[in-house]
């Protein structure tokens, strides 16, 4: 008996009106789906990031679709025509690569094709922040995205100051240039947690490296790294749990220094993880 799976067949016009949010490749063309050639193949109209990078895309597949530019300064007046014609005719939301939406555009009209009253469908396939955290080895039961961290020390700093105290992985995304500084940020903060750096997923120079934010950053100062790239960070380890006394330390340290140093003597006197000292410490200041 042939259990030969049946391969769906759904030629261009069978689409029910609507917005599909269609996840595309990050790397490997090979990843994407069925589903999504059909869905590319049917719209009436496909909504993306960039025409140039999508184009190259619809080339590949051999899909002829007309194509409308949707980036993050996209007037109201683009996000009303195409919610408009979604309402007539099947409109595919595309990113550069891999899921919309997921530090790529597509929010607003997302949200306001729903608030209008029209169908959206999710067209599921890649995405690097979860094909990360498949393959780093940390912790998977809870994990927050994060996006990309700020570009200035300090902005950085204290958005990661602000995340110390969640139990679960953190993911961000991170350019080439500067992960080498967001390690050296990470391994000031956080110096036992473990992290982990994938690159280049589903491409020819895939890898995942993990260990200390200390011991990655020289890794990276050595060989500086090129590609896409997501940053994972262990959760909180159970030595990081504040001590009772830690506002009288972080207030007395306050009254000589910022928080930032404050946090830096009271982490060095008690072996408190500095980031969530920093956070407190900059509670403090403001009360």
């Amino acid at each position: 008996m042939n259990h030969a799976m049946e391969l769906p067949s759904l030629p261009s016009g069978t689409l029910e009106p609507g917005i599909y949010i269609v996840a595309t490749p990050i790397g490997n063309l090979g990843d994407i789906t069925l589903r999504a050639i059909a869905v590319l193949a049917g719209a009436g109209l496909i909504a993306c990031e960039d025409t140039r990078v999508a184009g190259k895309l619809l080339k590949h597949l051999g899909i002829k679709s007309r194509l409308q530019r949707l980036d993050d300064h996209a007037s109201p007046e683009v996000r009303a025509r195409i919610i408009d014609e979604a309402r007539h005719r099947p409109v595919a939301l595309v990113s550069d690569a891999g899921t919309p939406l997921i530090s790529d555009p597509g929010y607003r009209l997302v949200r306001e094709a729903r608030a209008a009253g029209v169908t959206v469908t999710s067209i599921p396939g890649p995405c690097a922040a979860i094909a990360a955290l498949a393959m780093a080895g940390l912790p998977s039961d809870r994990f927050l995205f994060a996006g990309f961290l700020p570009v200035k020390d300090k902005a950085r700093t204290d958005a990661l100051a602000a995340l110390a105290g969640i139990e679960a992985t953190l993911v961000f995304y991170e350019t080439a240039p500067r992960l080498e500084r967001s390690l050296l940020a990470i391994a000031d903060l956080w110096p036992e947690r473990e992290v982990a750096v994938a690159r280049e997923i589903t491409k020819l120079h895939e890898e995942c490296r993990s260990g200390t934010a200390a011991a990655l950053a020289e890794h990276y100062a050595a060989h500086p790294p090129r590609g896409e790239i997501a940053l994972l960070i262990g959760p909180p380890v159970a030595a990081e749990a504040p001590l009772p006394d830690t506002d009288a330390l972080l207030k007395a340290a306050l009254a000589e220094a910022g928080p930032g140093k404050a946090a830096g003597i009271v982490a060095k006197a008690t072996g408190i993880e500095r980031a969530s000292l920093y956070a407190r410490a900059l509670e403090l200041k403001g009360e």
